[in-house]
């Protein structure tokens, strides 16, 4: 069996013609689209820009909705595939009432006491459902806590 190493090839006796680098055009509007100190005083090109992109992550996970008064809020987080409602800062002083616990209960919401939250799975077949039916909940128990406080529900109360 032969070897599948690569040899050099052998020297060409063929005279091969230099041929001299243009100097790159340098036109105002390359130069104007990025500042003199990214350029360092040369023209870029759209693949070394493209290079230079700074990409900006969305938190997680990231608030859908928020009443402050009523100390509701409603989140989703994409890495652990969840839904969440979380009351106050979640804090035991926070609990809401056993009323709001059962509405919670009866919608498939589980207490996660590592983040004081009550979880929802998103599975992939019903995302859309449950992002649905998380925001009906938000309502649902954002207006017993507000009706349980004594606080007027307004139409700029929800988010």
């Amino acid at each position: 069996m032969a070897s599948r190493k690569r040899t050099p090839a052998p020297e060409s006796t063929e005279t091969s013609t230099t041929v001299a680098e243009l100097p790159e055009a340098e036109t105002p509007a390359a130069t104007a689209e990025l500042p003199a100190s990214e350029t360092n005083g040369k023209a870029t090109s759209f693949a070394d820009r493209v290079g230079q992109k700074k990409w900006s992550f969305t938190p997680d996970p990231f608030g859908i909705a928020a009443d402050y008064l009523a100390g509701v809020h409603l989140f989703e987080s994409k890495r652990d595939r969840q839904v969440a409602i979380r009351f106050g800062e979640g804090r035991l002083e926070d609990k809401p009432s056993q009323a709001v616990i059962d509405t919670m209960k009866e919608a498939g919401y589980r207490w996660n006491p590592t983040d004081r939250i009550w979880a929802h799975p998103v599975l992939p077949e019903s995302a859309l459902g449950t992002r649905i039916e998380a925001e009906r909940l938000y309502q649902t128990v954002r207006k017993m806590i507000r009706a349980e406080k004594g606080i007027e529900d307004g139409p700029e109360a929800s988010r």
